[in-house]
C-alpha cells in the first residue's frame, strides 16, 4: 500500500505523526509529510511531495495509517493500493 499527503490541505495538527510515527512526520514548516524508511517525501528534503511523493508502507502499519486518515482534521491523507 502507498500513502501521500496533500500539504495544501494539511493543518499541521500532528495527529498522523502521533498515530503512525513510522509513516508520518512533521517538518519545521509545521506540515506533515510521509516517510519511507529514512526518506522523507518533501521538496525541502530534495524529494517529491504531494501526489508525486507516494510512500510505501508495510501491511503491519495499515490500521494506523487508516486511523490517521480518518482522524486527520485537514482530510489530507490519501491511501492508494
Amino acid at each position: 500500500m502507498k500513502v501521500w499527503i496533500d500539504q495544501d490541505l494539511c493543518t499541521g495538527d500532528g495527529l498522523c505523526e502521533e498515530i503512525a510515527p513510522d509513516v508520518f512526520t512533521l517538518l519545521d514548516d509545521g506540515l506533515a509529510y510521509v516517510v519511507e524508511g529514512d526518506k522523507i517525501f518533501a521538496e525541502a528534503k530534495g524529494n517529491p511531495q504531494g501526489a508525486e511523493g507516494l510512500a510505501e508502507f508495510p501491511d503491519s502499519q495499515l490500521d494506523a495509517v487508516v486511523e490517521s486518515a480518518e482522524e486527520c482534521p485537514g482530510e489530507c491523507i490519501y491511501i492508494e493500493p
